[in-house]
């Protein structure tokens, strides 16, 4: 089997084992493979804008830096990556899930924006190692993927409740308190991973922190979302809806 052939396989594969996984937690009702499949392709294909927002951006921010490296890096880390990379996450969701009928629990926020970001994690990551090797997509498994899923799975544990919100008014709030936290977990990531270079002791202890974190706090705030999900009824809900619904899933793709 060629180079090549071997470091794609290793670089989509952890991708496709995540998104499995954090499927598999909306256990009461699965979502339709079909719309999962359509914000998986639209988190893919958003890292061309994705690109091209953050060279705009990094350009605009460069002269407010003043040349200082660390409020570069800051810059770089919390607002070109982190703020650019997960409002496009949010984007998907909102532009192909959260009006579709069948995002009807909290818990599918969740589930779409995990998978919008590990459609966005996997093309960048298929860059990544084929640059870097198959080093690289070791280390990438570990740490920038899971990064990816859990910054958006916490983003969308806010686009469910919005979902449900009662006003308007509460529904950009729900939309703004995901973003920020998203936001900010990413930022943190991304800023001990720039200035690890320099400070290769901080990193090995940093970036384990952070991503069990990360990861502990999206799985409080799945268990959250089923909680709500069954005191609402949702469950019950959602299986004679589809009962009932079946012609019309049919034709809504």
């Amino acid at each position: 089997m060629p180079d090549k052939l071997i470091l794609l396989i290793v670089a989509i594969v952890p991708a496709l084992w995540l998104l499995r996984y954090y499927y598999k937690q909306d256990k009461a009702k699965p979502e339709p493979k079909k719309l999962v499949t359509k914000v998986f392709l639209w988190g893919f294909v958003l890292v061309i804008p994705a690109v091209i927002l953050e060279k705009i951006m990094s350009q605009l921010l460069e002269p407010f830096t003043g040349g200082v490296l660390i409020l570069s890096i800051f810059a770089r880390a919390f607002i070109v990556a982190g703020l650019i990379e997960e409002w496009l996450k949010r984007y998907a969701v909102k532009k192909v899930a959260y009006t579709n009928p069948y995002f009807d629990e909290v818990m599918d926020g969740i589930v779409y924006a995990v998978v919008a970001s590990l459609g966005f994690a996997t093309i960048e990551n298929i860059f990544y190692v084929m640059e870097g090797g198959l080093s690289t997509a070791i280390a990438r498994a570990f740490t920038a993927l899971p990064l990816h899923a859990i910054t958006a799975g916490i983003m969308g544990y806010y686009i469910g409740k919005a979902k449900f919100a009662e006003t308007k008014f509460a529904e950009h709030k729900f939309f703004a308190i995901g973003l920020q936290k998203a936001v900010i977990i990413h930022g943190v990531y991304d800023f001990t991973v720039f200035t690890g270079a320099r400070f290769s002791t901080y990193i090995f202890i940093a970036l384990p922190f952070i991503l069990i974190f990360g990861f502990l706090y999206l799985r409080k705030l799945i268990k959250l979302a089923i909680m709500e999900d069954r005191e609402m009824g949702r469950h019950e809900f959602n299986t004679i809806y589809n009962q009932k619904n079946e012609s019309f899933t049919n034709n809504i793709y």
